[in-house]
């Protein structure tokens, strides 16, 4: 998986960086309002994702592997497939 919450953490920064940008016009600043905007949508999504995927994982954790079936979003995988 080539995307992780860190690169999102990190995108969030800059975008941070360009609202903070003194130099900027109106124009340029109401574009930048329009983009973290967005920016935060998408990140709303991805964060709540995550969420769901770690209230699965301690599901798994604490009821065994058995309630994965019921579970179709999380499936058994290798540490290899991971890693990609």
């Amino acid at each position: 998986m080539k995307n992780k919450l860190i690169d999102l953490n990190n995108h969030l920064f800059a975008q941070l960086e360009r609202l903070s940008d003194e130099d900027l016009t109106k124009e340029q600043i109401e574009q930048e309002v329009r983009r973290t905007e967005a920016v935060v949508s998408v990140s709303q999504q991805i964060v709540q994702n995550a969420d769901l995927a770690l209230k699965a994982a301690k599901l798994v954790a604490e009821h065994g592997a058995y309630v994965g079936k019921y579970l179709p979003m999380i499936e058994a995988r290798t540490s290899k497939e991971d890693d990609e």
